[in-house]
């Protein structure tokens, strides 16, 4: 660990990136889950992004210039941005066919991916508590979905899916370090969501498949249509959340340790769990909160496991340097 990771203030700043990251991004899941009745996913996304990538140019001029966007990883970032549209995708398709609540504690197991995908990706060594934390975790995500009972869904699924794409995203950033601003970072994940929304509308776009498959597919194939004043008001809204969430998670995870600041992300549990009573008026059963409390325990659990292991064991006479 790197002594800028362990000063104080920037592990406040960390914790303050991501608390506000997660709980705008709940935020704008729950806008999006209220609007996947009426428009295609990739329409929400389309202008959502655009709104976004506006913003984020202006973050980029004022944090040094648009020269920033000039990059040696451009790959890498591409590869970022289309790590990031399969994990919304397939998380907004989860959340306009099952609980919020529910979907987004599946989702949650991405920090144990990210565990586990470190040892072949990153050579980093995982003890056997650790690992027992991870499996502990994804039978967190078993009592959830319940494979072989009537009541499991197809769609319970593709928050594993994101959860996947989402961790192994991460794992990227890791590789990339803090060389680049957040703000570009940002930048080329949205240009990427607008470059795959516009490929679906041309795909897509028209709706002559909507109908067609399981009727939680419609959010995916309803065909584009020009949004009501509420609804234009709602995109643009959800244009700004995104602005705020991914410039306040790519900051979290720049200025402090992830394995320090990665278990305030959730928060966004709690809050998922509110605004599915709030609007919708679900609440996660007996067996979806036990399936809940293993996946967060077990996370966090990991998260402080890797703290733990990060630092070095120092001799009794030795001091730290500041």
């Amino acid at each position: 660990m790197s002594s800028s990771d362990r000063h104080p203030n920037n592990f406040a700043l960390g914790v303050t990136c991501i608390t506000i990251g997660m709980a705008t991004s709940s935020l704008m899941d729950a806008t999006i889950k209220s609007m996947s009745a009426d428009y295609p996913l990739h329409e929400i996304v389309m202008a959502r992004s655009l709104v976004a990538v506006f913003l984020t140019l202006v973050i980029v001029h004022y944090e040094g210039g648009l020269h920033l966007l000039r990059t040696p990883n451009l790959f890498v970032h591409l590869s970022r941005g289309g790590l990031f549209v399969v994990a919304n995708m397939t998380f907004y398709l989860a959340i306009a066919a099952m609980p919020l609540a529910e979907a987004t504690a599946i989702f949650f197991i991405s920090p144990l991916i990210i565990t586990a995908l470190s040892v072949p990706i990153l050579g980093e060594k995982v003890g056997w508590r650790r690992w027992l934390g991870v499996l502990t975790g994804f039978a967190g995500v078993l009592i959830i979905i319940r494979p072989g009972f009537s009541s499991f869904s197809f769609f319970s699924l593709l928050p594993v899916v994101a959860a996947f794409a989402y961790a192994t995203s991460q794992i990227i950033s890791r590789r990339m370090g803090s060389s680049e601003k957040a703000s570009v970072k940002s930048f080329y994940i949205m240009l990427t969501f607008i470059v795959v929304s516009a490929a679906f509308w041309l795909l897509f776009g028209d709706g002559a498949l909507e109908g067609r498959y399981d009727s939680g597919l419609d959010f995916l194939f309803r065909p584009w249509q020009w949004p009501n004043e509420i609804d234009a008001l709602k995109m643009l809204a959800i244009g700004i959340l995104i602005t705020i969430v991914g410039y306040m998670l790519n900051q979290a995870y720049t200025v402090a340790n992830a394995s320090l600041v990665a278990p305030f992300e959730f928060v966004a549990l709690p809050l998922a769990v509110f605004w599915g009573y709030l609007f919708w008026n679900q609440l996660p059963d007996i067996a979806a909160t036990i399936g809940m409390v293993l996946i967060a325990g077990s996370a966090v659990y990991v998260f402080m496991r890797e703290k733990r292991t990060a630092v070095p064991k120092k001799k009794p006479t030795e001091t730290l340097k500041p």
